[in-house]
């Protein structure tokens, strides 16, 4: 799982290819260009380096996600807690909402999403 944690500047990298997938290797380039200031052996190092390590595919020059940038955060996430909270979701939130108060919409939202998961 290590292997899917990502520095500032690959998550950057990552989020222009979820945002424009699926998009040929030399648009990427072009991309990576304009937002990173990177040249093209930059950008087919990092790409080839997060195809190795399984979050993007590149085929035949067209690059497209293994896994959707959703299911990378909600991994991420759920290793945060897992490691910071010994997976305690519940000592999460309590540690969250000490620093930030939620408003009422945050509040009705959690509860929608508690009450959808029991359920089923």
């Amino acid at each position: 799982m290590d292997e899917m944690k990502l520095g500032v500047v690959e998550s950057r990298f990552a989020d222009i290819i979820w945002s424009h997938e699926p998009l040929h290797s030399r648009d990427l380039v072009k991309l990576c260009e304009a937002e990173l200031n990177w040249k093209k052996p930059t950008t087919y190092t990092v790409l080839r380096k997060l195809c190795e390590r399984g979050l993007f595919r590149n085929d035949g020059g067209t690059v497209t996600a293994v896994i959707s940038r959703q299911d990378f955060y909600a991994m991420q996430s759920r290793r945060f807690v897992e490691e910071t909270f010994e997976g305690s979701l519940p000592a999460f939130l309590a540690a969250f909402t000490a620093r930030k108060e939620l408003s009422a919409q945050e509040v009705a939202e959690i509860r929608r999403m508690i009450a959808a998961y029991e359920e089923g």
